[in-house]
């Protein structure tokens, strides 16, 4: 296999600046860089870090760094590896790299050592993508969500769940070799009962992976509204800095707005759109056209009304287009805010109306804003217990919903039917859903896929 190189630490200029190599010419590389070879009574001895000259083509020193070399296949790849630690500066980086190229490596695609390090099985496909995401993690939940990632507690709970339908179905398959007592074998069995079991774990593992999903990708809330219905004041409340000029002049915003907030642990892309009216204003058409865009796109739309006026007319043409694009007041995430209750002399909070739920808030005296903080984490599912959550992505989602569908399937087969044939091919459809998850069952283009959104150097 080639011999990788890459910078590993970020662009730029820092204190240290580290170079990654890995494959079959590090030792041979290491000798010319260092001077001498790599092994534990003349040279550098593995696994210890030394300080040394790194050297050029004509044996002058690049810079003086540390040296750490990993053999195989006691590495992070599974390969032999050597780290070189310089000084953070940009040129010694490049002259370092194109040193360590010039000796026969060639440059490490996104991803590619922690793809070695999964090919090589030094880890699973989990394992490998929450490096990526611990990287990433934008709270100290997520961090940590992805960091039992790491350590093996969601391959673990996936690699039990298919454990136990390789169980299940050894045991159904064995029955299936006895046609004339295949009912009989089953019951016998409790095969039922096992499937129920599994399926039920199923369910919980989704539910958590559900939660980490929310941890990585967070939530995408719209702010939107009439002009001057507070919006710009709501959103620098939120992002706890004056991110929008406000104004008592209507049509102030007139561009998207966008911060990153966090609410107990729960990352939220929140967006400020401009006010949505009539309007002959080109630049003002534009942004409302872009906020059109960001309310059909958004996990919640928070709608803001001015309290002192109530629910108008205008307002009301707003929720019907909301709903026309697609998002229904009792089954999609559009919430109505009323808003400057401190102006009204409403009670803030929630209010229940017509089998709904709206809130009230004030800005001003954030009287409300608990309530509209706690709506929120209710309207995304969100847990503020991290506890035994692991930080989960869309295709593990989609992979143990696949999983789940296939085992009520069999349930069906198995209790309407007794088919004993058609309830193990869909423990067999499950297994690999699950099996997708971990990469013990999976394809090249997939990998190609994963590995490409990594860092290089990863």
């Amino acid at each position: 296999m080639d011999t990788i190189v890459a910078q590993a630490t970020a662009n730029g200029r820092g204190g240290v600046g580290i170079v990654r190599v890995s494959g079959d010419l590090v030792t041979e590389i290491t000798a010319q860089i260092l001077g001498f070879s790599v092994n534990t009574k003349n040279g550098l001895t593995p696994r210890r870090a030394e300080l040394l000259d790194f050297l050029d083509e004509k044996g002058e020193p690049i810079d003086n760094g540390i040296a750490l070399f990993f053999p195989n296949p006691n590495s992070f790849t599974g390969e032999d590896v050597l780290e070189l630690q310089a000084h953070g500066g940009p040129v010694v980086m490049d002259l370092l790299m194109r040193r360590v190229l010039n000796l026969g490596a060639r440059a490490a695609r996104a991803g590619e050592f922690s793809e070695r390090a999964f090919l090589n099985g030094k880890m699973d496909l989990l394992q490998a993508e929450a490096i990526a995401d611990l990287i990433e993690s934008g709270s100290e939940q997520a961090a940590r969500s992805a960091l039992r990632s790491l350590q093996g507690e969601f391959s673990k709970q996936i690699q039990q769940l298919v454990t136990q339908l390789i169980e299940l179905r050894l045991y159904v398959e064995s029955a299936i070799d006895f046609p004339e007592e295949e009912i009989d074998f089953l019951k016998e069995g409790d095969v039922a009962g096992q499937l129920q079991k599994i399926l039920n774990q199923v369910e919980r593992v989704l539910q958590s992976a559900e939660q980490g999903a929310l941890l990585r990708e967070g939530m995408t809330i719209v702010i939107a509204g009439q002009p001057n219905a507070g919006k710009s004041s709501l959103l620098n409340l939120l992002a706890a800095k004056e991110s929008a000029i406000v104004t008592d002049i209507p049509g102030t915003t007139r561009d998207l707005l966008k911060e990153q907030i966090e609410i107990d642990g729960l990352p939220i892309h929140i967006i400020d759109t401009a006010g949505l009216r009539e309007s002959s204003d080109l630049v003002e058409i534009e942004g409302i056209r872009r906020s059109w865009q960001e309310i059909e796109q958004a996990d919640l739309v928070l709608l803001l009304i001015d309290d002192q006026l109530g629910e108008t007319d205008a307002d009301r043409k707003i929720i019907m287009r909301i709903q026309e694009a697609g998002l229904n007041l009792s089954t999609n995430p559009l919430a109505k805010v009323f808003t400057k209750t401190d102006l009204s002399e409403k009670r803030s909070g929630l209010r229940l109306y017509n089998q709904s739920t709206d809130l009230a808030i004030s800005v001003k005296t954030e009287e409300g804003m608990k309530e509209l903080r706690e709506f929120i984490k209710e309207r995304a599912g969100y847990q503020t217990s991290g506890e035994g959550i692991f930080l989960a992505r869309a295709r593990h989602l989609n992979a143990l919903q696949r999983a789940s569908a296939s085992l009520q399937q069999g349930q069906e087969q198995i209790i309407n039917f007794h088919a004993g044939e058609l309830l193990a091919e869909e423990l067999r459809q499950a297994q690999n859903s699950l099996s997708e998850i971990t990469g013990e069952f999976t394809s090249d283009d997939l990998l190609g896929e994963i590995f490409s959104s990594f860092c290089i150097g990863k």
